[in-house]
């Protein structure tokens, strides 16, 4: 496994506005080419978190899909982040993670924010997703699953010796101020107890309910230190993720051992 260069997208995301947003996003990441193996954009992307956006919801024959392809081959790196989605069993926030060769995998949020009545709109994913990148096993989630561990626990596999089930953990979100500590805390938390860096893209600026976002977005170590942290302001930043630390961190302190055998259902 080598290193992976993640680049965090920290954006000011325009209200209800999908075509502005691919123009905007765009223009960041475009001078990343060859720079970068992975870029990380925020939870609803295209119309900022918002459940009046249920009504201009794409489909996956829609632009956003599209757009997030093209600018994965433009780029030569995977580019993972949410829109709203909607299928024949609803409306689901889900992110879409597209690699260069036009292949793209899609997790739907698991937990909907109840305490903005997200429930009530749109439809709950069941299942996790871990993906292979680089040689990098990657877990994406999306928001308000940070606050539920056992959902992104990280397990052992039996099958392949001190190997677990993935050795990143990616957060997509737009995650207030006002929570802006339990947000800077569970990030290191999730790291620190599943031996794997967390690399965390939060928005800045004010959204149409007037709620602010600090940014906060950051790559957090196995031990829980920031490798990378961004202030409240629009950013780009690129992290090189070193594969060395991580394997030796798991073969010195190899706590997935002792870990409670479950399966998620």
């Amino acid at each position: 496994m080598n290193d992976l260069r993640v680049t965090l997208v920290q954006g000011d995301t325009r209200w209800h506005d999908p075509a502005g947003n691919r123009e905007y996003y765009g223009r960041l990441i475009a001078p990343l080419h060859g720079t970068t193996d992975l870029v990380i954009l925020p939870e609803t992307f295209t119309s900022g978190f918002s459940n009046e956006a249920i009504g201009n919801a794409e489909t996956m024959d829609g632009p956003t899909v599209e757009w997030i392809r093209e600018q994965s081959a433009k780029l030569g790196a995977a580019i993972t982040g949410s829109v709203q989605l909607r299928t024949q069993e609803g409306v689901f926030n889900r992110l879409l993670f597209a690699t260069p060769d036009g292949a793209l995998s899609t997790y739907d949020k698991r937990h909907l924010f109840r305490y903005a009545r997200e429930h009530e709109r749109y439809a709950a994913g069941r299942d996790r997703l871990t993906l292979d990148w680089k040689g990098w096993r990657i877990c994406p989630q999306v928001c308000y699953d940070l606050r539920f561990p056992v959902f992104s626990r990280n397990r052992y596999d039996v099958e392949r010796p001190q190997q677990l089930d993935y050795d990143l953990l990616i957060y997509v979100a737009n995650w207030p101020s006002a929570r802006s500590y339990p947000w800077k805390t569970l990030l290191r938390a999730r790291a620190i107890e599943n031996l794997c860096f967390v690399a965390a893209v939060n928005r800045v600026g004010t959204d149409g309910n007037g709620l602010h976002y600090s940014g906060d977005s950051a790559v957090i170590d196995f031990l829980g230190h920031p490798v990378s942290e961004c202030a409240d302001e629009e950013v780009v930043v690129t992290t090189t993720l070193q594969a060395a630390e991580l394997a030796a961190h798991r073969e010195r302190f190899p706590a997935m051992l002792d870990g409670d055998a479950f399966e998620l259902r």
